[in-house]
C-alpha cells in the first residue's frame, strides 16, 4: 500500500510540474512583450533576443513533457491528478507554439523595418491585438495556477474580439494596398504579423479550455462560449 511519504512526494512532484509550467508561461509572456516592442520601435537587438530565446521555451517544453511521462509511469495517476497531467501536456504544447509565433513576429519586425522599405507603417491596431492576446495568456495561466475554470469565460470572449480585430486589420491593409501598390510587399509582411498574433490568441483560448477540463472534468473544446460559461460556472 502507498505510504503517507509516497503521497506527499506525489503531491510535491505535481506542484513542481505546475511551477515549471508557470515558469514557461512567464517566459512566453516576455517573448510576446519583447516581440511587440521590437515591431513597434524597430528594435533589431530586441528582435534578435526574442529569436535567440525561442530555444529556452522549446527546452522547457521537452523537460516538462519528460516530467509528465515520469509521473504517469511511476505514479499511475487517476481522476483529477490524471486530468492535471494531461492538461499540462496539452498546455505546454500551446505555450511552445505561442513562443514560435512570438519569434515569427520578431523575424517579421526585422523584415518590415529593414533599410530600403518605402513606407514605415504605424502599428496601432496590431499593438492593440497584441495587448489583448497578452492579457488572454495571462488570464489562462492565472486560471491554471489557481485552478479557476471561470477565467476561461473571459479568455474565450476576448478571442472573439481578437478575431474581429484581425479581420479589421486585413480589410484596412487590403485597402492600403489597392490605393498604393508600392506598399504591397510591406503590408503582406504585416498580414503575417497579424495572423501570428491571432494564432497566439487561439492557443491562449485552448489553454483556458484545458483548465475547465482539469477543474470540472468536462471537455469544452469545440463548444460555444455559452456552453463554456455554463460548465465553468457550475
Amino acid at each position: 500500500m502507498p505510504t503517507e511519504h509516497t503521497y506527499k512526494q506525489f503531491d510535491t512532484d505535481l506542484e513542481n510540474m505546475r511551477a515549471r509550467v508557470l515558469q514557461m508561461g512567464g517566459l512566453v509572456e516576455q517573448q510576446i512583450t519583447q516581440a511587440m516592442e521590437a515591431l513597434v520601435n524597430a528594435d533589431f537587438v530586441l528582435a534578435d533576443q526574442v529569436i535567440s530565446n525561442d530555444h529556452l521555451v522549446n527546452a522547457l517544453e521537452v523537460g516538462i513533457d519528460e516530467d509528465c511521462a515520469q509521473i504517469i509511469a511511476r505514479r499511475q495517476p487517476t481522476a483529477s491528478d490524471l486530468r492535471m497531467v494531461m492538461t499540462v501536456v496539452k498546455t505546454i504544447t500551446d505555450l511552445e507554439r505561442i513562443g514560435d509565433e512570438a519569434a515569427k513576429v520578431a523575424r517579421m519586425a526585422r523584415e518590415i523595418h529593414q533599410n530600403g522599405r518605402i513606407y514605415q507603417p504605424k502599428f496601432n491596431q496590431i499593438e492593440f491585438m497584441g495587448t489583448i492576446v497578452l492579457e488572454m495568456l495571462h488570464k489562462a495561466l492565472d486560471g491554471f495556477a489557481r485552478l479557476d475554470a471561470t477565467t476561461a469565460i473571459e479568455v474565450c470572449r476576448s478571442d472573439v474580439q481578437v478575431d474581429e480585430e484581425y479581420h479589421l486589420v486585413l480589410r484596412n491593409l487590403i485597402t492600403y494596398m489597392m490605393e498604393d501598390p508600392r506598399t504591397i510587399s510591406i503590408f503582406i509582411d504585416i498580414m503575417f504579423v497579424a495572423k501570428a498574433i491571432e494564432r497566439m490568441g487561439d492557443h491562449a483560448k485552448n489553454m483556458s479550455e484545458y483548465v475547465v477540463y482539469m477543474v470540472k472534468g468536462k471537455d469544452v473544446r469545440h463548444t460555444t462560449v455559452e456552453e463554456i460559461e455554463r460548465t465553468a460556472s457550475n
